[in-house]
């Protein structure tokens, strides 16, 4: 992977065991994951990394990649966007993407530069805890899961968050950014 991360050699996912180039970005990454199982409580099979999102509008096709996504009783309950920066700039992409990745609008989103986090409930868009200390444990977002409603996403909401993802990660990235595929297929 080239692009402009300084790679540091090789470390290993904390998740997936797979190994992944060493970059500042990637070691948040895993900083979080861990968080995640050896403070928070969730289960290494309830976190799932690097999935892939395929935008497709107009003529325009790309993927884009979300950092993690926790699953639990079969469902998306939380995405996780990390970014290094201002966290207020990835909630419009944390809301975008909790529209595309299931068919229904995913409940919460947690956005982090490895520092800092805001969580975000989908439904209102409002802030349910900011700091690393303030992300839920996996008790913590069962509860709030059972009232959530798992709306069903309309394909107008599919659209406007597809337009939207493509503004902010491909069209807004880094000229050397090599995590994004964008394809033309006019």
């Amino acid at each position: 992977m080239g692009g402009h991360h300084l790679i540091l050699g090789e470390l290993k996912d904390f998740i997936t065991g797979a190994l992944l180039p060493d970059t500042h970005d990637e070691r948040y990454r895993q900083r979080i994951a861990r968080l995640l199982v050896e403070a928070k409580g969730y289960r290494r099979s309830d976190i799932h990394p690097r999935i892939p999102i395929d935008l497709k509008i107009d003529n325009r096709l790309a993927r884009i990649r979300m950092d993690y996504v926790v699953k639990l009783d079969s469902r998306i309950a939380l995405l996780i966007k990390y970014a290094p920066g201002s966290l207020v700039t990835r909630h419009q992409v944390a809301l975008a993407a909790a529209r595309l990745l299931a068919p229904y609008g995913i409940p919460f989103s947690l956005v982090t530069n490895g520092e800092d986090a805001h969580l975000l409930d989908n439904a209102d868009r409002s802030l349910k805890g900011q700091g690393l200390d303030q992300i839920w444990d996996r008790p913590t977002l069962e509860r709030h899961l059972q009232k959530s409603t798992w709306q069903r996403v309309s394909p107008r909401q599919a659209e406007m968050a597809t337009r939207i993802l493509l503004a902010y990660e491909v069209d807004g990235r880094c000229p050397c950014d090599d995590t994004v595929c964008d394809l033309d297929i006019r």
